[in-house]
């Protein structure tokens, strides 16, 4: 994968919904050595996937809309609790925002397959307080290749 394209990746902001308010974190931390000092959704199993711009291609707003509105349809066929989040650039100057689905408790398989079916380059994973990037198109990278992250809780 590109190197430039990956820094971007773990630089990502996630803004994730929990009870008590969002939680802003990206995948550039440092170790975290005790994983019980992270927000506590952050230590559970789960998935961010959308449906947006397959492949880094810009689709029309209506287009990505229909995709996305798809795939939170089939997660919920398939018994999965879901909700809505974005990953964003922090740079000021940035114009980038992509929808996402946070879903709990999937499967790292798959979850995988998932971001095949959607043709996107990687999905986000987070088991155990640890995140990790997966290529999910072969095309970037080896396919299942992990990338693991440190999240980074953002205020």
């Amino acid at each position: 994968m590109e190197t430039s394209l990956l820094r971007s990746y773990l630089a990502t902001v996630y803004e994730l919904p929990t009870a008590n308010g969002p939680i802003r974190a990206s995948l550039d931390g440092d170790i975290v050595t005790d994983p019980s000092t992270l927000p506590e959704l952050l230590t559970r199993p789960f998935t961010v996937l959308t449906g947006y711009n397959p492949r880094s291609m810009l689709l029309p707003r209506k287009v990505n809309e229909s995709r996305h509105v798809v795939l939170r349809d089939l997660l919920i066929l398939g018994c999965y609790r879901v909700e809505s989040c974005v990953g964003y650039e922090e740079d000021p100057e940035g114009t980038w925002r992509e929808p996402s689905w946070l879903v709990h408790g999937m499967d790292r398989d798959e979850a995988i397959a998932f971001g095949r079916v959607f043709r996107q380059n990687t999905i986000l994973v987070c088991r155990s307080g640890r995140p990790e990037l997966i290529v999910t198109d072969p095309t970037c990278d080896d396919l299942s290749k992990a990338i693991v992250g440190n999240w980074r809780v953002r205020n």
